[in-house]
């Protein structure tokens, strides 16, 4: 191995495995969906990332984007299973509103009907 590559082993250094559905970046509460996200579906550059997530360093978004080339079956699973939780987050938001919901929605009803 030569001075310059980086194991899996060490670049596991850079986050923190709280669930095998939650990876996070090491002293931060980003997970590693926002970063691939950024980098995959929005086609961002490491530097550009950085710039919007500014708690990280560069170090931290490239290391993020060498652990999803290095496991990427893995992690393109990971990014199926977050993309998914989250339409389903959502469609229960959308039958199960919580009553803030409900109450703003009567609000903008009853102003709209003063107008």
């Amino acid at each position: 191995m030569n001075s310059q590559t980086i194991s899996t082993k060490d670049i596991v250094e850079y986050f923190n495995f709280l669930s095998p559905g939650d990876i996070r970046l090491k002293n931060s509460r980003i997970g590693i969906e926002t970063i691939l996200y950024e980098y995959i579906d929005c086609g961002r550059s490491p530097e550009e990332i950085a710039q919007i997530y500014q708690s990280l360093s560069l170090e931290q978004v490239y290391a993020t984007i060498l652990y999803y080339l290095q496991n990427q079956e893995t992690i393109s699973a990971y990014m199926k299973n977050w993309i998914e939780h989250g339409h389903r987050m959502r469609e229960q938001q959308r039958l199960n509103p919580p009553p803030v919901s409900e109450k703003l929605r009567q609000l903008r009803i009853e102003r709209q009907a003063k107008v």
